[in-house]
């Protein structure tokens, strides 16, 4: 397979990456135990009943609005606001 052949032009495909390479990111996250509400939340989550994968794709949804704020404000990676957002789930950002 060339590099022709990959579907890196169709959005789906791009949007699928991107979610997949966030939620990779909370797994991350998650082994590391950094943050700690990380796993806290994933386990609010879990408590209420929210499966796994939905929680993972929320705290991913989460992290991407992070980064999307960052580079909008060009500005670093703020941890407690990203710790604050992940605490409000399952309310998702604005």
């Amino acid at each position: 397979m060339s590099e022709h052949d990959l579907p890196h032009d169709e959005p789906d495909a791009d949007e699928a990456f991107a979610e997949a390479t966030l939620v990779q990111a909370v797994e991350n996250q998650l082994e590391s135990g950094e943050p700690p509400a990380t796993r806290a939340v994933l386990n609010k989550l879990t408590l209420v009943g929210h499966e796994r994968d939905e929680a993972l794709h929320l705290m991913a949804l989460v992290l991407a609005h992070e980064i999307r704020a960052m580079l909008r404000e060009d500005r670093p990676f703020d941890g407690e606001g990203y710790e604050r957002m992940l605490r409000e789930l399952p309310t998702l950002p604005e």
